[in-house]
């Protein structure tokens, strides 16, 4: 019978239970043979984080130990032998998940996190019971359940949970912390970052660092997030990151999983255009698919992007809002397929992306909007960067347009460029002319040809992966053009751009009309000649404020 695709599901026990399954317990027998005392596994959203800490919560817990049995049999674990087995149910184990814990306010997300330690506790409430535990630890067991403790007391939780768990049962406790940087990223786009860093740092770190209660600690989550954020002092920290080769192939599936997942439902007809949609990443040595988008597939029997629609894009989104000319080319690069080279920092804080370009590329490789090449860091920490399969390249073309303007759908830029691209000036002004007037605010007030040119390159990008390349700055001729849109069927026409910015509106025609001569002066058409491309599309182009001068060569049009 064909077992049903795990859509959402995220608890191990569950997911015994009838769906099909990857077998990732191997992860077991290497955190036995080798953990460190606190391992922090970052990997982007959505490729099975949660479920791999429920399947080390079934194992280890003494409190699941009655009925973990039966779901790891005939498993990769209980083939590695009697004594990894024995480890079964064996430990005290507290696990916690942050992803729910949104606000848009320290106020509300402190009171998420105090509700959510109220309900974890209530599963513990038998420790109120032993005599093992000392009085004193009850009764601020008692408080944090009635939500009456202050923020010292709450940001305490979890080692006092520790330390009872500990006197009960006279064993050290294993820690699982997932999503643990997801209140980060709140904090960060909602502007309440250092409250947020400030209480992370007490309540992790107080758990975490000479904590004589903790066996070893695992968490996950998408940003190593800077040790001197919220890890300080922590020395016993191994950060297994998207660029480590340890563990990586424990989250997300590899080739040989999704081919067998292939066979197994009868799609092996299909592979060639899983991988283009959903593989490209890799992980250490390892190549990795997207393992929520692959299911999705195999669930609906249809290609789509599954994976933007699992939380907001916030990050790509802080890319695009510092969109200058340069920028907007390397998006370019990225799109038509290429690779950029970067400096990487993985001790990076959200509060360095507005500043510093290296933590920006190194947070969009770690939430998984590009990964690195196949080979290694061409230098230290110099790496090649892309963007992986066809889903993300799709995330990048919405954002883009989304970015772009408010109240414009997507078939207002598809006419846009084919107008432009068979040569119909008048109505390409009036397509250009519409965008304009609709762009977000904080462009309202540019003037300036910089902006104009960085715009107008912006646009061009949703053109990438459809038959065009587009490239600016290029020296061709007599000069360098503004902006080049090159057919990559030489029978096809090609469009030369230059942009001007007006002082003011009664100068739009002129200045339009200057771009053209300097098109047609300079011989920008050169370099499609070399590559074979005989008719060319030249457009002089003005701007002012929102308004907008359009003029091709042997042909004029205005708005």
């Amino acid at each position: 019978m064909r077992k049903a695709m795990p859509i959402g599901v995220e608890d191990f026990c569950e997911l015994r239970k009838g769906y099909y399954f990857v077998d990732k317990t191997r992860f077991i027998r290497q955190l036995l043979d080798e953990h460190s005392k606190v391992t922090l596994l970052t990997r982007p959203r959505r490729f099975g984080k949660t479920l791999t800490m429920s399947m080390l919560d079934w194992f280890f817990s003494i409190d699941k130990v009655d009925k973990s049995c039966e779901l790891f049999a005939g498993l990769d674990i209980e083939r590695a032998g009697a004594s990894y087995m024995g480890e079964r149910g064996q430990y005290p184990v507290v696990f916690l998940t942050f992803k729910d814990t949104n606000g848009l306010s320290w106020e509300t997300m402190q009171g998420l996190f105090a509700s959510y330690i109220s309900m974890l506790l209530l599963r513990y409430t038998y420790l109120l019971d032993s005599p093992r535990v000392q009085e004193p630890l009850k009764k601020r067991f008692q408080q944090l359940v009635d939500m009456e403790a202050d923020e010292a007391r709450l940001s305490a939780a979890v080692v006092l949970l520790m330390e009872m768990l500990h006197q009960h049962y006279g064993r050290q406790v294993i820690l699982l912390i997932d999503e643990y940087d997801a209140p980060v990223q709140q904090a960060w786009e909602n502007g309440f970052y250092r409250e947020c860093i400030a209480f992370l740092k007490q309540l992790l770190g107080s758990a975490l660092k000479s904590n004589d209660n903790l066996a070893f600690a695992v968490l996950t989550g998408v940003l190593r997030v800077a040790k001197e954020s919220i890890f300080s002092d922590l020395n016993n920290l191994d950060v297994c990151s998207v660029l480590s080769t340890r563990y990586d192939d424990i989250i997300g599936f590899t080739p040989e999983e999704v081919t067998r997942m292939a066979h197994d439902l009868g799609r092996e007809d299909r592979l060639t255009e899983i991988r283009s949609w959903y593989d490209g990443y890799h992980f250490g040595d390892v190549e990795i698919y997207n393992p929520w988008s692959v299911i999705n597939f195999f669930r609906n029997d249809r290609f789509g992007d599954y994976w933007v629609n699992t939380s907001g894009n916030g990050i790509l989104r802080a890319l695009l809002e510092r969109a200058d000319a340069q920028r907007i080319e390397t998006l370019q690069t990225l799109l038509d397929g290429g690779t950029i080279q970067v400096t990487l920092n993985e001790r990076v804080i959200y509060e360095d992306i507005g500043r510093d370009k290296s933590a920006l590329y190194t947070i969009l490789l770690l939430t998984g909007y590009l990964t690195t090449t196949a080979a290694a860091a061409t230098r230290r920490n110099r790496y090649a960067l892309r963007i992986p399969n066809k889903e993300i390249r799709d995330i990048y073309a919405t954002e883009i347009l989304n970015h772009l303007a408010q109240g414009i759908d997507t078939d207002t830029f598809d006419d846009l460029f084919d107008y432009l691209l068979h040569g119909d000036s008048y109505n390409f002004a009036g397509q250009l002319q519409k965008i304009l007037l609709s762009i977000i605010s904080t462009y309202d007030a540019a003037n300036k040809e910089s902006f104009y040119h960085g715009f107008m390159l912006g646009l061009s990008t949703l053109l990438l992966g459809s038959g065009y390349w587009v490239e600016s700055n290029r020296e061709s001729g007599y000069g360098r053009f503004d902006m080049a849109i090159f057919p990559k069927n030489p029978q096809k026409s090609g469009v030369i751009l230059e942009f001007k910015a007006a002082t003011g509106e009664a100068e739009l025609e002129s200045k339009a009309k200057e771009a053209l001569t300097q098109i047609e002066d300079r011989h920008y058409e050169t370099e499609f000649q070399k590559r074979g491309i005989r008719n060319v599309w030249k457009y002089g182009i003005a701007f002012c404020g929102k308004k907008v001068h359009v003029v091709m060569a042997d042909s004029a049009a205005t708005p």
